[in-house]
């Protein structure tokens, strides 16, 4: 139990994480990847390599501290990371590590002087209050799959029944439960988690948006292949039809909430995964005014192109605009997204809802113009793919 002593502790320490937060997560991930093997799976390397990692839980930390007295200021952010979790089946034997690992990082980056027993007890009780609230949700929501028509908890093997090029980068597979019983109905916008075995390296498991509606038979994600992503490479040259994966069960925040304001869904590069099974959901509901915004850095990397002006020949609500980087007389903007092309292309009304996913550059700009146009903050919604990250 967190004592009132030991909040204060928590909160005193709060200029310490602002100024050397990452530092301490940086040498928390050196210790715990490095003596503690069986949870390296859950972490992606290249988010590592590039500091994200250690960035986000910096932020992650500061935000808890800073709100240790009132949990819910964190706001959505407990959601993401009980989401994240349960795409990659963390478990509660995992929390014992991390707060090990936590606990002696804090020691050692700020020194025994100023990580006296008494902050590192209080840091402890902190942490187990966390870890006790995460790990009661997590179950909540492996229970709640498990149970529903379909569902299923921890891994269940999936066959590759069709492997389909989207663009020059990203590439659609179409995965088929190996039992033949139903597949649980998935939110538009939530993502599953996947077990890869590749030859010569440790497990490791990745998060991929489901990029079409739930029909209880199948499930399709959409993959753009990275020069350094080490799975989407594996994916793309190794993976065959016929060859089987091991699935975790959908989850996921940034969903499709009901509503009848004009819906708006802006996504750039690979983002267009999450919000076309937005699309087709929102279309096939109601006659919702839908304005669909894609940007990419040509056509040769657009991804579902054909899909989207499928549909809005077919569907007289919706609208579509394409931003291309480099010119192209196909596109509706050329260049990269800005305020002055989203006022063009938004509805008349600002009283909308918009959900946006790209780079996280992009969605910056997204977020920025949004607000200045005078959308209300409440109505923009985002997903990160990886580590969740502020964009202010």
């Amino acid at each position: 139990m967190l004592t009132e002593s030991q909040r204060a502790i928590v909160k005193a320490t709060v200029p310490l994480l602002e100024t050397g937060g990452e530092a301490l997560t940086t040498h928390f991930y050196r210790i715990m990847l490095g003596e503690y093997p069986q949870v390296r799976p859950l972490f992606n390397q290249a988010h590592q390599a590039s500091g994200e990692q250690p960035r986000a839980l910096a932020n992650s930390v500061l935000m808890y501290a800073k709100n240790i007295d009132r949990l819910e200021g964190l706001g959505n952010l407990p959601a993401q990371i009980i989401n994240k979790h349960v795409s990659l089946q963390v478990l509660p034997e995992h929390y014992p590590i991390v707060g090990a690992c936590l606990l002696r990082a804090i020691r050692e980056v700020l020194g025994a002087e100023i990580a006296t027993d008494e902050v590192l007890a209080a840091w402890g009780a902190a942490y187990q209050q966390l870890a006790d609230i995460l790990i009661g949700a997590e179950e909540q929501a492996y229970r709640a799959t498990e149970e529903q028509t379909g569902g299923w908890r921890g891994a269940r093997s999936f066959r590759v029944a069709r492997k389909t090029p989207e663009s020059s980068e990203i590439t659609s597979f179409y995965l088929e439960p190996v039992d033949g019983k139903p597949v649980v109905a998935h939110q538009p916008g939530q993502y599953i988690g996947l077990r890869i075995s590749i030859e010569g390296q440790q497990e490791q498991r990745r998060n991929y948006s489901l990029s079409a509606g739930a029909n209880g038979r199948d499930l399709r994600i959409s993959v753009k292949r990275e020069a350094d992503g080490l799975v989407s490479r594996h994916l793309h040259d190794s993976i065959r039809e016929g060859d089987v994966l091991d699935v975790f069960p959908p989850a996921g925040a940034f969903t499709l909430e009901p509503g009848e304001k004009p819906l708006v869904l802006i996504s750039g590069g690979v983002g267009i995964t999450p919000t076309l099974a937005m699309l087709g959901e929102a279309l096939k509901k109601s006659d919702r005014s839908v304005h669909f915004i894609h940007c990419a850095r040509n056509k040769s990397v657009h991804a579902f192109r054909d899909t989207v002006d499928a549909l809005a020949a077919k569907h007289p609500q919706l609208q579509r605009f394409y931003c291309y980087e480099q010119a192209d007389e196909s596109a509706d903007g050329v260049g990269l997204i800005d305020q002055d092309r989203l006022a063009e292309w938004l509805p008349a009304t600002r009283d909308l809802d918009a959900y946006f996913l790209g780079p996280k550059p992009f969605m910056a700009v997204v977020k920025r113009s949004l607000k200045a146009l005078g959308v209300p903050e409440t109505q923009a919604r985002y997903e990160f793919f990886g580590p969740a990250a502020a964009l202010n």
